[in-house]
């Protein structure tokens, strides 16, 4: 099951579980679509792979498979390209 993270990891911008702005790759890692576009040109910085609009879970199963609450934020890896 997604982790559904609440933030970006590039510039701390929260990420309810029903925003339509966040990006994950395949391990979860997860950015907003502006530091997506901007800064990171579509490519996890982590592991390199595409970020993608993360799926949103439904209102009605987030009590019983809530969101994660772990705050990652390393912006010292999300530099914009020069």
């Amino acid at each position: 099951m997604l982790q559904l993270r609440p933030n970006c990891e590039c510039c701390d911008k929260d990420l309810p579980p029903e925003s339509t702005e966040a990006r994950i790759c395949s391990f979860e890692c997860t950015f907003c679509s502006d530091c997506t576009v901007t800064r990171l040109k579509g490519l996890c910085p982590n592991c390199g792979g595409e970020l993608l609009v993360r799926p949103r879970r439904p209102a009605g199963k987030l009590a019983s498979s809530p969101a994660s609450t772990e705050r990652i934020f390393k912006p010292a890896g999300c530099q914009a390209e020069p």
